[in-house]
């Protein structure tokens, strides 16, 4: 009897290890995930400080540069006919007001 009971202990024992190696299963959808998730994003984030870098010395770049200054456009009278006065004054409502 006490043979009996030893082996069934054993066998429940077995089968309990044997499903607890069953029922937590590991999912895996590529066979590096682990590894390569955290490579792949060390990568972009090292690409990403060095965009940030390129962009701002390309903008400080262009923002050093002299840019060109026009000359004021020639007075012409033609231009600027007003044959009825404005409710605001005699200048336009955005044009500079030479008083």
């Amino acid at each position: 009897m006490a043979m009996a009971f030893a082996r069934s202990a054993l066998s429940r024992a077995t089968i309990r290890g044997a499903s607890r190696i069953s029922s937590d299963p590991k999912r895996s959808f590529a066979s590096k995930a682990h590894h390569d998730d955290a490579y792949e994003s060390a990568k972009w984030e090292k690409i990403t400080y060095l965009g940030i870098a390129a962009c701002t010395a390309l903008a400080l770049h262009n923002l050093s540069k002299g840019h060109p200054h026009h000359d004021d456009p020639l007075a012409y009278p033609y231009l600027h006919i007003r044959n009825k006065e404005f409710p605001w004054g005699p200048d336009g409502l955005f044009e500079v007001k030479h008083h």
